[in-house]
């Protein structure tokens, strides 16, 4: 495909190091020219040094014969005028970043797809539904529900107790016949491992299992995982995530939001009906405690400073906070905040560009998920009619193999793949890749 980006920020380079990888031909457009340079450098793409709501930059970077134009500026005017102007050159398909809701309600939507927007990507709320899926899970980690609800993504630390630890797959297969679930990924360190029968769970690992409801409860008994209700939940930073998160988690615990600016906690306080909202900058052990933090079940910092979010965390931890999630949208943040002890760290713009991605594939793709502590995705592909995936059963179709099958939902019944399973059109089949072999995994359901 020929794609155009429009924006060299963290969302723009994420994408073209996705793209990059997919063998595509890709172009950026941005202003900053010493980014574009460092850009130029590190992949095979072409930069222009220009605006993107420009004819003659538009035209320099020939976006009539795109097949795909992504504007990810930080502005949400100049991306909504980039893709109007590159639809109107000649652009197949356009997508276009923003930050206002309004846009997305359904009688809006057409009306910019009129002008000439296929499709609008809104980070904030695509980071808070991750969060709030995040806590509809009572026992663990993360949780990523598929196919409406019939298949789910579950993961679980490896600790000394797990009935788990040092055993093969293979092993666990035989021992736990019954249980309908597949190991998906692995992630060891800063290593995401795509494993096999033969693959040993270790100490610490974090493991990645695709299951059924049923299989979901049977691997929380066998897992001994304590069962955690969110009850009390703090959050720090009145962003438009920390806003939409405490407006949906309201109606069913008590939440604290806390805000240091006087006028936005005003201006907060009329948006939500439920949610005590506190002016103070919440960062210190002293009021912490003075606000229970003792008794909180999540500390929620959202506040869009990635050091402030991770410090926070670690505070809140130590001051007897049972789980804690970080906003964290400097990358190299990521792995370093894993390692000191943060349950759940959140990128909204990772998260965003992995929507984005899923345009990308010839493929039907339903839904796609960024996991943030690991190398790669999870995505929902639609089956259709002589797709290459139903030739032969899995055990002999050579899928990549940075990729591996979970589940499919087939007429409402939801089954775990194994190597003899029969992939037919109109299955939903959920697939965890690394980023560089999304492309190859699309050829498979085109």
């Amino acid at each position: 495909m020929k794609i155009t980006i429009a924006g060299a920020g963290e969302i723009g380079i994420y994408l073209a190091r996705m793209l990059n990888q997919s063998n595509h031909d890709i172009i950026i457009i941005d202003n900053n020219k010493k980014k574009l340079i460092e850009i130029a450098s590190s992949f095979d793409l072409l930069t222009i040094n220009g605006s993107a709501t420009s004819f003659e930059t538009l035209t320099e970077a020939n976006v009539a014969k795109a097949d795909l134009f992504i504007a990810v500026t930080k502005t949400q005017e100049t991306n909504i005028t980039a893709s109007i102007l590159a639809k109107n050159l000649g652009a197949k398909k356009t997508i276009a970043r923003i930050d206002n809701k309004e846009y997305l309600v359904k009688k809006n939507k057409t009306f910019m797809q009129n002008l000439g927007i296929d499709s609008m990507v809104y980070p904030e709320i695509l980071a808070s539904k991750q969060i709030i899926n995040l806590l509809q899970n009572r026992h663990l980690t993360r949780s990523f529900d598929f196919a409406s609800g019939r298949l789910s993504l579950l993961s679980l630390h490896i600790d000394n107790k797990s009935p788990f630890k040092d055993k093969e797959l293979i092993t666990l297969a035989q021992e736990f016949p019954h249980l309908k679930a597949r190991i998906v990924a692995i992630t060891r360190g800063n290593e995401t491992i795509i494993p096999r029968g033969l693959d040993k769970i270790q100490l610490n690992d974090t493991i990645y299992v695709v299951t059924t409801h049923a299989g979901s409860e049977k691997i929380i008994k066998i897992s001994k995982v304590k069962n955690h209700n969110f009850k009390n939940t703090m959050i720090l930073g009145g962003s438009r995530i920390g806003v939409k998160t405490a407006k949906a988690l309201e109606k069913n615990c008590f939440v604290k939001l806390i805000e240091k600016e006087k006028d936005k906690s005003l201006f907060i306080a009329d948006k939500l009906d439920e949610t005590l909202i506190l002016n103070d900058e919440g960062r210190t052990s002293d009021f912490l405690l003075q606000e229970g933090i003792e008794k909180t079940d999540v500390f929620i910092a959202v506040t869009g400073n990635s050091e402030i979010n991770i410090l926070s965390c670690l505070l809140a931890k130590k001051l007897g906070a049972r789980t804690t999630i970080a906003e964290v949208e400097n990358n190299d943040y990521l792995k370093l905040a894993k390692n000191m002890g943060i349950d759940i760290m959140i990128n909204k713009k990772l998260i965003a560009a992995s929507h984005i991605y899923a345009h990308t594939t010839n493929a039907e793709v339903v839904n796609v998920q960024c996991l943030t502590e690991t190398d790669a995705e999870v995505m929902e592909f639609i089956v259709h009619k002589n797709s290459k995936i139903t030739k032969k059963p899995l055990k002999n179709i050579k899928f990549p193999n940075k990729a591996i099958i979970g589940g499919i939902v087939r007429n409402n019944e939801s089954l775990i793949a194994v190597g003899s399973t029969q992939v037919e059109p109109n299955d939903i089949v959920v697939v965890f890749t690394v980023p560089e072999q999304i492309n190859s995994v699309a050829k498979f359901f085109k």
